[in-house]
């Protein structure tokens, strides 16, 4: 899905991913205070699970054509990894 977008609508959605991802980087920052990884590092694992879902869900033939789908992917996505992240960084820290 992301291989076809026309470099504005990529833009645009990237930008659009990190304004929400930002939003919800702030507010796990303050929910999970130093189990979190920070504003701007919750921000980036939120972009990047983002578009890592959504890329793996077109790799596995998944179409993302309705765009409440692919929100819903990528959100799914986005919020996996950083709770797979937050477990981890939680297990090491009480090794």
């Amino acid at each position: 899905m992301l291989l076809h977008l026309d470099t504005t609508w990529l833009l645009f959605a990237f930008l659009i991913i990190a304004a929400f991802g930002f939003f919800f980087g702030t507010a796990l920052d303050a929910i999970m205070k130093e189990n979190g990884f920070g504003p701007t590092g919750n921000t980036l694992l939120f972009i990047f699970g983002f578009f890592a879902a959504v890329t793996v869900a077109g790799k596995h033939g998944i179409s993302l054509s309705d765009l409440r789908l692919a929100v819903a992917c990528g959100l799914g996505g986005a919020f996996a990894l950083i709770s797979t992240l937050a477990l981890i960084k939680a297990g090491m820290a009480r090794l």
